[in-house]
């Protein structure tokens, strides 16, 4: 049997977001799949409410090293392996989940953020195939017009020990994304090799940083074939990117382009839809798919 674990960084601006991801994944897997919720200590106590025997809520210092000391009051943290520069709370969730995915003893980790939900049913054998796990993987994607995705890449590879390559370089950021623990671990020991430090003060330095680049640079130029033989540029998942509200209008067109693929959505949580819009959504998915 398939093993398969859900892992989602939260914390307490997003709870709802995260009820609403963690009843979807209660509902739509197997009763095999645990979902691991990460959060700091001080919401540990607002998200306990929602463990169970399929659910563990962690915190987030079980995965980072003791030298990293929070600042009171700001969203920063400071290694006391190397102080500058400070590790700001974007780079500090990646490291949080690299951790929680080389951790774990489970076949294939799901990375779900907050504000992904699942509407049709899903499995671990959806992940894995010949004893590969589901890699993500658009080629071409990305060029001079997306420069920050150019440096997440020049990051990845000068972390890896990579030369530099020229773009096109393919794109392999998604949510929810599958990735193999065995993998994982892998890439971060070439990290450490590679740098000559902890992974976690490797990467914590940089200013910018994707864990989905890194993997995805590793998988396919490190270790090649067969960990990318099962590579899809379909994401199972309908995305809103906008900034502003999604309003009824609106969600009747995204709910009509939503795929047979498709076995979540992500509504973005910086896009300040209204509970109300995002709930009329998800339940006419839910329903669709039942048809």
């Amino acid at each position: 049997m398939t093993r398969m674990a859900v892992i989602t960084k939260s914390y307490a601006p997003d709870f709802e977001l995260c009820v609403a991801l963690n009843r979807s994944v209660v509902e739509n897997s197997p009763d095999t799949v645990r979902h691991h919720i990460i959060v700091p200590p001080s919401d540990l106590k607002l998200f306990t409410q929602l463990a169970g025997s399929r659910t563990h809520i962690r915190c987030e210092a079980e995965f980072l090293p003791r030298t990293f000391i929070p600042v009171p009051f700001s969203n920063i943290t400071i290694n006391l392996s190397r102080p500058l520069p400070p590790v700001r709370g974007w780079i500090q969730q990646q490291l949080v989940k690299l951790a929680a995915v080389a951790a774990s003893e489970d076949d294939v980790a799901l990375v779900a953020d907050s504000d992904v939900e699942f509407f049709r049913p899903f499995t671990a054998e959806m992940f894995v195939r010949d004893g590969s796990v589901r890699f993500f993987c658009n080629p071409g994607q990305i060029d001079r017009r997306l420069s920050r995705h150019m440096i997440w890449h020049r990051v990845a590879r000068a972390l890896l020990g990579l030369p530099h390559t020229e773009p096109p370089y393919p794109d392999y950021i998604s949510s929810p994304i599958a990735w193999d623990p065995t993998l994982v671990r892998r890439m971060l020991a070439q990290v450490v090799t590679t740098t000559g430090r902890p992974w976690s003060t490797a990467i914590a330095t940089q200013l910018h940083f994707s864990e989905c680049v890194l993997y995805g640079v590793f998988v396919d130029n490190v270790i090649g074939a067969p960990a990318n033989s099962f590579a899809s540029d379909d994401s199972l998942c309908r995305v809103y990117w906008e900034q502003t509200p999604l309003d009824l209008y609106q969600a009747a067109q995204f709910i009509s382009s939503v795929r047979p693929t498709d076995i979540a959505v992500v509504i973005q949580s910086k896009s300040r839809t209204s509970p109300a819009v995002r709930g009329s959504t998800i339940a006419a998915l839910r329903a669709r798919s039942q048809q």
